[in-house]
């Protein structure tokens, strides 16, 4: 019988988009797993309260993006 190891590098990586007062917004939790993202969550915060976390694959996160980008392209105060 042969020992082995097996040593994973994991990544948590937690970004924060939120209002001046922090009390509504987003976050985004990222797990990176030996430099490949494994999964993507969003929550919806509004005041102390955070949302369930939904999980997005790559193809929601383009269509997140496209969408944004869309919504930016237009001229106003939001």
């Amino acid at each position: 019988m042969a020992l082995k190891r097996q040593k994973n590098n994991i990544v948590n990586l937690a970004l924060m988009v939120v209002t001046a007062d922090e009390k509504a917004g987003m976050t985004i939790d990222q797990t990176i797993l030996n430099g490949k993202s494994a999964t993507v969550s969003v929550r919806l915060i509004n005041g102390g309260r955070k949302s369930a976390a939904t999980k997005l694959d790559r193809q929601a996160l383009t269509d997140l993006q496209e969408a944004l980008t869309e919504i930016l392209a237009t001229d106003g105060d939001f």
